[in-house]
């Protein structure tokens, strides 16, 4: 089965920190430069790392927080997480990507207690009305480049617009050669799109005069999401001084689990 990444070893280190050694494939590409992983796969593994790290029983990640600190170079990459905040009942942990001596992207996760609150819950975002079954391919990213995007199935309805609407989307890649893909790394490892599902600048790149990259991810999850299909029901807003925001609701098939939020930063290019 096609991985978007193989672990070349883990290294548990007598002060309770893990480096992991990975080296991307081709469904790891970016879109915005053939030499550079995207966001998207990048977060999953990530988020792989931060669940196998020291895991508690009674407790689950509740929110993972991503920097972004250049580009995220197409090439042999380590991992290193450890815990920056023990806790029985709170605790915050980080992984830290590097490549040839510079980081990438530092993580930031908050595991929290379990319980059973059953008794006051309660949302306010709105289920889905289309079950993606139901939906027809859209093939609306597919203008943009990269292996990741070549990675991924989506599917949409007619009320999606330049700037809001939702889209779904799977894959069938492992996220790492050789170890199962838990349905939050799968589901995880796919947010990043929301920046491109809506953009407000149209679909065909050879039109865009402007680019919009995210210098982070953040994501939020009242619940654990399961299944294979990830729901992204994003709103892409711009500002008048080069700053956007891309925010979204995530669904799985059972409802919104969460919502996850990226700031974009505005740049001019020639045609």
């Amino acid at each position: 089965m096609a991985a978007y990444y193989s672990c070349i070893k883990r290294e548990q280190q007598t002060d309770n920190i893990s480096v992991a050694h990975y080296k991307p494939t081709q469904h790891a590409q970016g879109a915005w430069n053939p030499h550079e992983q995207h966001m998207a796969p990048a977060t999953g593994v990530m988020v792989a790392e931060l669940s196998q790290f020291s895991p508690q029983e009674n407790m689950r990640i509740g929110r993972i927080s991503l920097d972004i600190l250049g580009l995220i170079p197409l090439d042999e990459f380590t991992i290193t997480t450890r815990c920056i905040r023990p806790g029985k009942t709170i605790e915050l942990i980080e992984s830290v990507m590097s490549s040839g001596g510079r980081d990438s992207i530092i993580a930031r996760a908050w595991r929290l207690i379990t319980q059973d609150t059953s008794i006051i819950a309660g949302l306010e975002d709105d289920y889905a009305t289309y079950h993606p079954d139901e939906l027809s391919v859209w093939e609306g990213m597919k203008g943009w480049p990269g292996g990741f995007v070549k990675s991924v199935h989506l599917v949409a309805n007619s009320e999606r617009r330049a700037g809001k609407g939702m889209v779904w989307v799977t894959n069938n890649i492992q996220m790492v050669e050789g170890e199962p893909t838990t349905d939050l790394v799968h589901l995880l490892g796919m947010v990043d799109l929301a920046n491109g599902i809506v953009p407000r600048l149209g679909l065909e790149l050879d039109d865009l005069q402007w680019i919009f990259p995210n210098t982070d991810l953040q994501i939020h999850m009242h619940r654990v999401p399961k299944g294979s299909w990830l729901g992204i029901e994003a709103v892409q807003q711009y500002g008048n001084d080069g700053i956007g925001i891309t925010s979204a609701v995530l669904h799985d098939v059972h409802g919104p689990f969460g919502r996850s939020e990226q700031i974009l930063t505005l740049r001019q290019i020639p045609r």
